[in-house]
């Protein structure tokens, strides 16, 4: 089955933007369908810890000159307030394409681990299941990492939550592992992120890049969360929301 071809599309929960794009052919003549429309937020449900689906607090998600951003200048403390957007539609095989970047300053009271880090969520539980405080949904996550201009922080990670991966043929053994091929990227620069998801297998590419592939993503059942997603024993991923 041919994957959807999906551009510019993202889950942030730290200071990051997105830029649209108008559709673009690909070498087989499949088209991308852009999910962003450049104007609103339109087909997105943000979902903030502590806050009921839906409820954008503080306009943490916003559009402004055609770019989707996070900012967090309406918070008096960031306070574990993690939250995501999620397109209302479930995939299963596609192409992701997100065109990103980090701006300003971590927001005052975030975790040590937030300077310039973001993330694309997939394959997530749907944001009607989402507990009212729960910080991150069960999901896998393409890490994004900004660079501090000395030292090595490369991104395109992958991050299992309340999930698990094959590596090389063995169940991944952190919640992040880094990926094989590593690319920092420093300043305020656009990077292109994308995500192949082809039936258990999938890629990470940074600027067309391969950089990291894994595969066979299934539900933790020792995780509470995930535990709900298994069904008669069955506890392979197929699909989820972006």
């Amino acid at each position: 089955m041919k994957p959807y071809l999906l551009l510019l599309v993202i889950a942030p929960f730290f200071l990051h933007s997105i830029h649209p794009h108008k559709n673009i052919p690909n070498k087989d003549n499949q088209r991308w369908v852009q999910l962003f429309n450049g104007k609103n937020l339109d087909n997105w449900i943000p979902k903030i810890a502590g806050y009921k689906a839906g409820d954008n607090f503080g306009k943490t998600f916003r559009v402004e000159d055609g770019i989707l951003s996070t900012r967090y200048n309406n918070y008096d403390s960031f306070n574990k307030r993690f939250g995501a957007l999620y397109f209302d539609k479930k995939f299963t095989n596609f192409r992701l394409k997100v065109e990103y970047r980090f701006v300003g300053n971590t927001a005052p009271g975030g975790p040590s681990w937030g300077y310039k880090d973001g993330g694309i969520q997939y394959d997530c539980q749907p944001p009607n299941t989402i507990g009212l405080d729960q910080p991150f949904p069960v999901c896998l996550e393409y890490n994004l990492l900004g660079g501090n201009g000395k030292d090595e922080r490369p991104t395109g990670e992958i991050c299992a939550s309340g999930m698990y991966v094959e590596i090389d043929g063995k169940r991944n053994t952190s919640y992040c592992t880094p990926p094989i091929i590593k690319r920092t990227f420093a300043d305020d620069q656009w990077v292109t992120a994308e995500i192949d998801v082809a039936d258990g297998k999938i890629t990470h590419w940074v600027n067309g890049e391969k950089i990291l592939e894994f595969e066979n993503p299934k539900y933790d059942p020792s995780n509470i969360l995930a535990k709900q997603f298994i069904v008669n024993g069955n506890d392979a991923v197929k699909g989820g929301y972006i």
